[in-house]
């Protein structure tokens, strides 16, 4: 009997073996062929193809943490009420996070050795945090908004440091333009997977995303360390500064130490020959291109806070011709989301030798947008100017990386990513300040838009063409 359990068990089993490879077979091909994308062109063997899988994971964990968020304090009451928890929301969380914001850059680069740990406590504070949300979110209570305001530090101090991290993984045959529009495009990519993904868990339960959210930040967790040892390095760094430095610090010479000793007046050396002062290089050092490229994604990172919140209650009570609020919702998310997916495609495919021009360009575009919408109020309109804001975000953001490649020294380079990256998410903030205080009316709305990218407008575009005819203070482009 025994032998002949074995003789009918070894078919079965083989039988059973290929049941499971023809199961598995679509994930492993998918994920072969997620591997392959993300480490072509030399990007596995640099580490920047692990940082942009951990980049996919952190996205996927902030929309499955977005969609609990929005069912609780949004879509689960009225409109009014609605209003007045988003209104809690952005007092108990933005404002605090715009005191907390200019602190991250600055606090993260003093701590350029531990950028994988720094990393790795974003990833696991926002998976104990969804954990405590997921107790609150059903009843809404007060305790879910400490916790989402330490959610969303921790998502932005994990994007300061992922953007002082991708300098030091650039393969020699990409440009930090393209490997941040490839860090980007598989940020957008996972969050487009995790949507569904999160809806369906909030079928079972208003808490089920915030688990699943917990699991995909626990993964982040241990990605963190995988990332290559020399992102700890800080060799060659130094940190910028937002505003002018007339000198450095005197460098001392000791002649036994052979090391410059930094002092903070003006001496002699050990050899009697006094030191001379240099230039201490900063954002303001190296010419306008740069501060009006923050200008000018300023005020388009403005609009796209504005949008997000001000559209989410508008068509709420004044939905798209024919269509419900959460269609029309839909339409308008679907549109902000595709235009940044193309903004990005075309920056990852582009060679563009004028950043400058493509961020006056996108500006100027998105005002003439707003403009347009504003007096020819229309669901067309409406779409056209969350798809329009998408891609001018992304092409703007990227030109700006292009730009501090260019003309920011190497030294200072990722310290200006870190403080660039804050300046942009506090503008966020302000832009989603508006979008909720302001009356919810379509043509009212779009008129406030165009006047903060009429500013933008206003304070940058001729600096950044004037620049660009006058040519790169350094010859060096992405």
């Amino acid at each position: 009997m025994g032998a002949i359990r074995s003789a009918e068990g070894g078919p079965l089993r083989r039988a059973g073996r290929g049941v499971g490879r023809v199961l598995r077979s679509p994930f492993t091909g998918a994920a072969r062929g997620v591997r392959k994308a993300t480490h072509a062109h030399g990007a596995g063997e640099s580490g920047l193809g692990k940082l942009i899988e951990l980049h996919a994971v952190n996205s996927a964990g902030d929309m499955m943490i977005t969609i609990a968020l929005a069912s609780t304090v949004f879509f689960s009451v009225p409109t009014d009420q609605a209003r007045g928890r988003v209104a809690l929301y952005l007092a108990v969380t933005m404002a605090p996070f715009a005191l907390l914001a200019p602190v991250i850059g600055p606090l993260l680069d003093r701590v350029p050795h531990g950028r994988r740990a720094a990393m790795a406590g974003a990833m696991l504070t926002r998976a104990l945090l969804a954990l405590t949300m997921s107790g609150a979110v059903a009843t809404g209570g007060l305790e879910l908004y400490p916790a989402a305001l330490g959610v969303l530090v921790a998502s932005k101090a994990y994007g300061v440091v992922r953007s002082a991290v991708v300098p030091r993984l650039l393969p020699p045959r990409i440009s930090l333009v393209k490997a941040n529009s490839r860090v980007t495009l598989g940020g957008l990519l996972a969050t487009g997977l995790a949507a569904p993904l999160g809806a369906g868990l909030h079928q079972l339960g208003p808490e089920y995303p915030l688990y699943g959210a917990c699991a995909v930040f626990a993964l982040g967790t241990f990605l963190s360390f995988s990332l290559p040892h020399k992102v700890d390095s800080a060799k060659g760094e130094a940190r910028a500064r937002l505003v002018s430095g007339e000198h450095r610090p005197i460098s001392i010479r000791h002649p036994r130490a052979g090391k410059p000793e930094k002092n903070g007046k003006q001496g002699k050396n050990g050899n009697g020959k006094q030191t001379r002062k240099e230039k201490k290089p900063g954002l303001r050092t190296v010419g306008s291109s740069v501060l009006h490229g923050l200008q000018a994604n300023s005020a388009m990172r403005m609009l796209s806070g504005f949008l997000t919140f001000f559209l989410a209650f508008m068509l709420r009570v004044h939905p798209l011709g024919g269509l419900s609020p959460a269609m029309s919702l839909g339409v308008v998310a679907v549109a902000a989301g595709g235009g940044n997916a193309l903004g990005t495609a075309i920056g990852a495919l582009l060679r563009s030798r004028g950043p400058e021009a493509m961020i006056a360009l996108v500006l100027s575009v998105s005002l003439a947008m707003a403009v347009t919408a504003a007096v020819l109020y229309s669901p067309v309109a409406i779409g056209a100017v969350a798809a329009v804001a998408g891609i001018s975000q992304a092409l703007g953001k990227q030109s700006l990386d292009s730009l501090i490649q260019r003309d920011v020294p190497e030294e200072v380079r990722t310290s200006a990513f870190a403080r660039s990256e804050t300046l942009l998410q506090m503008s966020w903030v302000v832009g989603g300040a508006i979008g909720i205080l302001l009356p919810l009316n379509g043509v009212l709305g779009m008129s406030v838009a165009a006047g903060f990218l009429a500013l933008g407008v206003a304070t940058a575009v001729r600096g950044l063409l004037t620049a660009a005819r006058r040519g790169s203070p350094h010859p060096r482009v992405a």
